[in-house]
């Protein structure tokens, strides 16, 4: 059995900084680190590995900076590591991301693919759910545990706000998980050191055959109209009123400070 894990190097989320044109985050010369949701699926899924032997492989689309992420998912344990990275990427929102991600996904072959719940740089949570749309195959998303597997189902625990449900879905599908699922294990020193000699597998744009109108900024539907830093004040007013007086307090402020326009 073939799993696959999606990750993404992400920024500290301490250092993130925008670009004030683009709208995309400035990645250059900021820390970064594995995405804690993508880790809690990449510790699932060496958790299956071992338990029913299956190869599990790391994929990431992103700069080249991110192999340094990937050679760390090799001394946790991974199989196989592929970075999808080309200029033409860049600026990707969620739609651009799941379709280069399923154009990857069909060259490598899959049976169960895992991905963290959201990235902490985005906090969308759509790319696991929008790249099993594009492979068109099940998906079960929120996923606090991988009770059961064998060669035709997976069965999970999904977590949501008030209740738990258990769900039996047919492979190949696409989970998301939580970070809270597990704690991920430590990097050895011998798989340290192993790491180093291990090669990534790359993928560029013109590897994929995906038309290029569908990827990068090209492809993104979504654009950020402006950021800005809200001012920290130590000056508070409180309003005690009906909720739908107080709906219309809200909007009537957020159109003076010219958020909602017509």
């Amino acid at each position: 059995m073939k799993i696959i894990v999606l990750v993404k190097q992400v920024p500290d989320s301490t250092e993130i900084r925008v670009d004030k044109v683009t709208g995309t985050l400035i990645r250059a010369g900021v820390p970064s680190i594995i995405n804690p949701d993508d880790l809690a699926g990449v510790e699932a899924a060496l958790q299956l590995k071992e338990k029913m032997g299956a190869t599990v492989v790391a994929v990431s689309m992103g700069p080249g900076q991110a192999g340094d992420m990937l050679k760390e998912l090799y001394a946790r344990g991974v199989d196989e590591c592929v970075l999808i990275t080309d200029r033409k990427f860049g600026g990707a929102d969620t739609c651009a991301t799941s379709t280069t991600l399923a154009g990857a996904l069909k060259k490598i072959g899959y049976d169960l693919i895992i991905a963290g719940r959201q990235a902490i740089d985005g906090d969308t949570a759509q790319v696991g759910p929008q790249t099993a749309e594009r492979l068109g195959i099940p998906q079960v998303t929120y996923v606090d545990e991988i009770i059961d597997l064998n060669d035709t189902t997976v069965t999970v625990k999904k977590s949501l706000e008030d209740c738990e449900e258990i769900i039996e879905a047919k492979l190949p599908c696409v989970l998301t998980t939580l970070s809270g699922m597990n704690e991920p294990r430590y990097m050895n020193c011998n798989d340290i050191v192993d790491s180093f000699s291990k090669e990534l597998t790359i993928f560029t744009f013109d590897d994929l055959g995906i038309d290029e109108s569908l990827v990068g900024l090209a492809g993104s539907p979504t654009k950020v109209h402006a950021t800005f830093t809200k001012d920290v004040s130590a000056e508070t007013e409180t309003f005690d009123m009906p909720a739908a007086d107080a709906a219309k307090l809200i909007a009537k402020t957020l159109k003076e400070k010219q958020i909602i326009t017509k």
